[in-house]
């Protein structure tokens, strides 16, 4: 029997298991098993680390440790036979006894023996290799010294540098900065023990726990072992545990569309059965925070495996085994650096090595450190990274609390950005960790209380996209001139976000510019009912919970208040009282996380915002509009996603022109029980932008939609029940932009379309349906197109505009499906 096959067995561990049962009996073995359980356990590390190192033995050494595999196959056997003895055969556990002792003594004399002799051969063996590799490095470098000139001075540290780095990337240092190891041993306890159902990746934030979990879930032998059946789910601090149930419970019964709709037919407590050969499944629980939210995410089926990523470890009953991430070695570390400050992984000529090299030594191999910091320094004077190193220079050294002193560290990332990117950054603080952000819903914040506009804010959010501080999560569709800012999607790492909590939450709490709740929890925090006789000057206020009912709320003054958040995850929710307290409020984002449309009570609130210019609703129920209860005369934009809608869109009560009569832009997205927009939508002259997407009942457009003389932008995306546009479209003067993607029941265009004079840009992919097109010669007058997106069947007939139109381009559409919006 082979060497690493035996052990692949667990022959050692399992008679390990068998000695503790033999100790706990009160027998004559006692004695021996203890003795053995103690050389066994002192092996079992050494067993291991030649498991996994996959290094071919010897001959004599297989043999040797061949001939000890056999000698405790025997002890094995043995064990079971002492367990099966009655306690009435006193002969039979006398000679039993006298064999425990020989097994004994045949393993100590191996521990002390063989084995120790084995592991002196391989540090030998190690200390040659070593000097070998010098050797061989220093026969390279001189060849490449007595080529060059001695005097060139530069020349040979960068000779030097270049033989380094050549030889560490012969060796895979550089292979994925650090991942190597980890991905090694996680994918063995994933796919090498059948006997592990949960398993861990452990390591404090900012670590790459997430980054190696990802890279486990793209490997293809891990990919091929689950046939793709991967479930990534992010908890986080803040979990809405029945909907990550239903999500993990949808996917093993192949009904993942329940996930997103309820978890009625979700087995309630801890689900432990024995379903016997099932498919192969591994579901990644990323950024778990609690062992009891854990508790109730673990399913415990065969054939399941569960693979929890966490700061935090968890006991083993509950996960198995855990792979603690380490932090990057000092070449790794530098490799890492120089990638996000230089480009390249390796410090070029012209940086001051040695000062590059301190800063390094000061992120203490943290990744996110790494990436952050050598992303605020890039393309930066010596000077500036000098000052730098001096701030660095003054925290204390890394210790136990390395995870506390990393905000301090990444600090020095923001106090070095433009005064208004930095609050732009600390502005991300006020939404909940792990979820999408809605572009959309940022860059009206920044506009309304930067006084910047939609062009600045989004460089602004690419500039802090490329200083590693938040990530964009873009549609596939995105990028094109009229593309909309909620087709695009910001998330930030939890160690960021903390950090930016970390800076808005100093000073008094009635001063703070930013009044947030760091997490979601039942009521509002302590410390700000104890202030309450003082009004908070806050400009921006976060609130983050569950249900809250008109008690829950204390009275609160926000005299300088201009942006309101409410988060929260429940089925029926009390808008704060104190929104009348903010006279200056400019924009109120309401998001529901919770698995159904909420219900929003104290709607009359609102019949004081007549600064308001943002609106953005989110998975609630909209109430109705009537003129006399609602009435924001300076209300721009209004958002309404994945909302219940059609009654407040009330024909007979409601008059949008009195209600807003300032409003341009109106986004209605995936509010599935939309039919019809109300007619008096035609009358809100100032509207320039009218997206309606992804609402599959709608089935009709006001007859009169020609008459918003003002409309730049009309987007019909994914409305299937469309069946045909208005013919008065062709009145829509100042119309520039036109989606009607994946709108599959819309059979034509009508032909009033070609007197858009000023129309630039049509999106109609997918909507198979249109087969031709109005005359050529009359399309021939929409002079300003531009651009056509539409499908290969129907691109011949608008690629003869080509011909007299010099400027259009004609392109034909890939399919693209996403269901990224769900993850929100």
């Amino acid at each position: 029997m082979a060497f690493n096959d035996f052990f692949a067995g667990e022959i050692a561990t399992e008679l390990l298991k068998q000695l503790l049962s033999i100790s706990r009996k009160s027998c004559l073995c006692k004695s021996s098993a203890d003795n053995l359980i103690t050389s066994i356990e002192e092996l079992l590390p050494i067993i291991n680390e030649i498991k996994y190192s996959g290094v071919e033995l010897s001959a004599i050494r297989q043999s040797q440790l061949d001939r000890f595999s056999e000698t405790l196959r025997g002890g094995l056997e043995l064990a079971r036979k002492v367990l099966a003895s009655g306690r009435w055969n006193v002969y039979k556990n006398l000679q039993l006894a006298r064999k425990m002792e020989r097994l004994e003594k045949q393993v100590s004399r191996f521990v002390s023996g063989p084995m120790q002799a084995h592991l002196l051969a391989d540090v030998h063996h190690m200390r040659f290799e070593t000097m070998e590799r010098f050797d061989r490095l220093e026969g390279r470098l001189e060849q490449r010294l007595n080529s060059m000139k001695i005097g060139a001075g530069g020349w040979v540290e960068e000779a030097v540098k270049r033989m380094e780095v050549e030889e560490e990337a012969s060796l895979g240092i550089f292979n994925g900065v650090g991942l190597d190891l980890g991905k090694s041993k996680v994918k063995k306890m994933i796919i090498g023990r059948d006997d592990l159902n949960v398993v861990g990746i452990c390591g404090i934030g900012g670590s790459g726990k997430t980054t190696l979990a990802n890279e486990i879930c793209r490997d293809n032998q891990v990919r091929s072992y689950f046939n793709n059946r991967i479930l990534f789910l992010t908890v986080s601090q803040s979990p809405d545990l029945q909907q990550l149930r239903a999500r993990i419970w949808g996917f093993l019964t192949g009904n993942e569309a329940m996930g997103y709709t309820n978890n009625l037919f979700v087995p309630q407590g801890k689900l432990q059965c024995e379903w016997g050969s099932g498919p192969r499944t591994l579901v990644v629980l990323d950024d778990v925070w609690s062992l009891s939210a854990l508790e109730q995410l673990i399913f415990r089926i065969p054939t399941y495996k569960t693979l929890v990523v966490s700061r935090f470890k968890f006991p083993t009953p509950v996960v198995n085994e855990v792979y603690n991430v380490e932090l990057l070695r000092e070449d790794e570390s530098l490799s890492l650096f120089c990638h996000s400050a230089f480009g390249q992984k390796w410090i070029p000529p012209t940086a001051n090595e040695t000062l590059v090299k301190q800063i390094v030594h000061e992120c203490k191999g943290l990744p996110l450190a790494l990436k952050v910091i050598g992303a605020s320094l890039r393309d930066q004077p010596e000077m500036y990274w000098a000052s730098a190193k001096k701030r660095l220079l003054r925290g204390e050294p890394i210790c136990e609390s390395h995870e506390n002193k990393l905000l301090e560290r990444m600090a020095i990332s923001v106090e070095y950005l433009n005064k208004k990117v930095k609050e732009c950054f600390l502005d991300l603080g006020s939404f909940p960790e792990d979820k999408k952000i809605p572009l959309d819903v940022l860059i009206n914040m920044w506009v309304e209380i930067h006084d910047i506009d939609e062009e600045e804010a989004f460089a602004i959010l690419v500039e802090l996209s490329d200083k590693n501080l938040l990530t964009l999560v873009k549609d596939p569709r995105v990028g094109d001139a009229y593309s909309s800012y909620y087709e695009i999607c910001v998330s930030q790492h939890d160690v960021l976000r903390d950090l930016a909590l970390h800076l808005s939450n100093q000073g008094d709490v009635n001063e703070r510019k930013r009044l947030l709740m760091p997490r979601r929890d039942t009521e509002l925090p302590r410390e700000w009912e104890r202030n309450t006789d003082q009004p908070f000057n806050a400009q921006i206020v976060s609130v983050h919970t569950g249900e809250m009912r008109e008690m829950d709320w204390f009275r609160m003054e926000f005299p300088k208040a201009e942006v309101l958040i409410l988060n929260f995850s429940s089925n029926e929710y009390f808008l704060p009282p104190f929104i009348d307290d903010m006279p200056k409020l400019r924009a109120l984002i309401v998001i529901n996380y919770g698995t159904n449309e909420a219900i929003l009570e104290n709607f009359s609130v609102f019949t004081n915002l007549a600064n308001l210019r943002s609106l953005w609703l989110e998975k609630t129920w909209v109430p109705q509009l009537t003129n006399p209860t609602v009435h924001m005369k300076n209300l721009r934009k209004l958002s309404m996603v994945l909302c219940k809608v059609n009654n407040s869109f009330n024909p007979s009560v409601i008059e949008l022109p009195l209600i807003f009569p300032r409003l341009s832009e109106l986004i209605i997205d995936h509010c599935h029980d939309l039919i019809k927009l109300p007619s008096s939508i035609c009358e809100v002259n100032s509207l320039q932008n009218l997206s309606i997407t992804n609402c599959h009942r709608l089935c009709e457009l006001p007859a009169d939609l020609g008459m918003l003389k003002k409309l730049q932008v009309l987007r019909l995306y994914a409305c299937p029940e469309l069946k045909m546009l208005p013919p008065r479209i062709g009145e829509l003067i100042g119309l520039k932009y036109l989606d009607i993607s994946q709108c599959f029941n819309l059979r034509c265009l009508p032909g009033e379309i070609v007197r858009l004079a000023s129309l630039e840009k049509i999106d109609m992919r997918e909507c198979s349906q249109i087969v031709s097109l109005p005359p050529r010669t009359a399309l021939s007058n929409m002079k300003s197109l531009r651009r056509i997106i539409c499908d290969d069947e129907v691109s011949w007939q608008w690629r003869y505009l080509e011909k007299t139109n010099p400027n259009l381009h004609v392109q034909v559409a890939e399919k693209c499906y996403s269901l990224d919006w769900l993850d929100g």
